[in-house]
């Protein structure tokens, strides 16, 4: 090959490169986790007020999922430290994507492909990650972890209930420091070994969904195939998560396996992110007599702030999903599950959330029942659910 047509060779893959590894990545990024401002409530002065003295918890965001510093704030996304501090965020709780299906949708996915092993390569991850589900995971936690290490101390990961008291304590006394805490999307990061479980454990993770998108080994999903309820797998992956201390998560998994769980849980239950069917018909969303059964566990519902949620992205919306929650079964046992940076676009990011405040006052709730839906539900529920029970 002649030295020009070499040289230009070259450049081509230098350029497509650049393309795959450093523009790819952050176009795909910007382009699933986007604000799309609808008008927002008006925040008044007393309402800052409020929101200034919560403690506030949110159950579901997939940051760990991107190539973006959480010690930054980013022109894109919709979490990261600097924003989760300006919207007074106590304790987030970050979940850990492993695999997606391509053409990923609401009614029927098979796991015969997957997502996320292409961004994986294309964000320069450990190769170890490219094709390991649990390696994945180990890369998140190692991901957040550093995160806290780099932070002055402003950031700190969540791994016993001394620790989440610890957190409270501090930000009462006026300290700035926000809390991460580890989940899991589904337990295809096992790879069907259940010793994988207490290894995640142990690399920090304290809540665990069944299921995402696809059927797997462990339980249905409400977006599968066969849409099945518990294995014999998950069956036993529950019982280690109530004796480790991982509180469970039935968002995404089918109803049947929702009722599997139900029936089993010696342990309050979360559905950490998603919406109510009262208020917006979609499948993913739990049914009134589900709502009921995470409830009976003395769990919590967490609601999501984009259109597949709550058929809106407006605050509005939110609050009124909140609401037929707290009518069915009492207030507290509903709290927030933002879905932020999980492919959704919203009407506002973490930094904005005095605005979900303002439309629970124009809704009508008591100061009282705001500080429960905004953190006070989900901190119980994960300070209970941290503590090791009996296998």
């Amino acid at each position: 090959m002649k030295r020009p047509i070499l040289l230009g060779v070259l450049a081509v893959l230098a350029i497509a490169a650049v393309a795959f590894f450093g523009i790819a990545p952050v176009l795909v990024d910007a382009s699933m986790n986007r604000v799309a401002p609808v008008p927002l409530p008006h925040v008044t002065a007393q309402t800052r007020a409020l929101h200034a003295g919560l403690q506030i918890a949110d159950m579901h965001a997939d940051t760990l999922l991107w190539r973006r510093s959480l010690l930054d704030r980013a022109e894109r996304g919709q979490v990261d430290l600097p924003r989760l501090q300006a919207g007074n965020v106590a304790l987030q709780v970050f979940s850990s994507v492993t695999k997606t299906p391509r053409h990923q949708n609401y009614d029927a996915n098979s796991a015969d492909s997957d997502n996320i092993t292409l961004l994986a390569i294309a964000q320069l991850q450990p190769p170890r990650t490219w094709g390991s589900l649990f390696q994945r995971s180990l890369w998140h936690a190692e991901k957040l972890k550093r995160a806290a290490r780099g932070s002055d101390g402003h950031l700190r990961v969540i791994h016993t209930a001394a620790d989440l008291d610890r957190l409270l304590a501090d930000r009462a006394a006026g300290r700035k420091v926000t809390g991460g805490l580890l989940s899991i999307e589904g337990l295809q990061d096992l790879e069907g070994d259940p010793a994988n479980l207490d290894r995640l454990y142990a690399a920090g993770f304290r809540m665990a969904g069944f299921a995402h998108f696809f059927d797997n080994e462990a339980a249905g999903s409400m977006h599968g195939v066969a849409k099945g309820g518990l294995t014999p797998f998950g069956r036993q992956m529950l019982r280690r998560m109530e004796a480790l201390g991982m509180v469970v998560d039935v968002a995404h998994v089918s109803h049947a396996g929702v009722a599997d769980i139900l029936a089993m849980a010696r342990r309050p239950v979360v559905s950490s992110h998603g919406g109510v069917q009262a208020t917006c018909k979609a499948n993913r969303n739990l049914s009134d007599d589900e709502i009921r059964g995470i409830a009976r566990t003395g769990g919590v519902i967490g609601i999501g702030y984009w259109d597949a949620a709550i058929c809106s992205t407006s605050t509005k919306a939110v609050a009124e999903a909140i609401a037929h929650v707290r009518d069915l079964v009492g207030i507290d046992h509903v709290g927030l599950g933002s879905d932020f940076d999980g492919a959704v676009t919203t009407a506002f990011d973490a930094a904005q959330l005095a605005v979900v405040t303002q439309a629970l006052v124009e809704r009508g709730f008591s100061e009282q029942e705001i500080g429960k839906v905004m953190g006070g539900n989900v901190l119980r529920v994960l300070r209970a659910g941290m503590q090791p029970g009996k296998d």
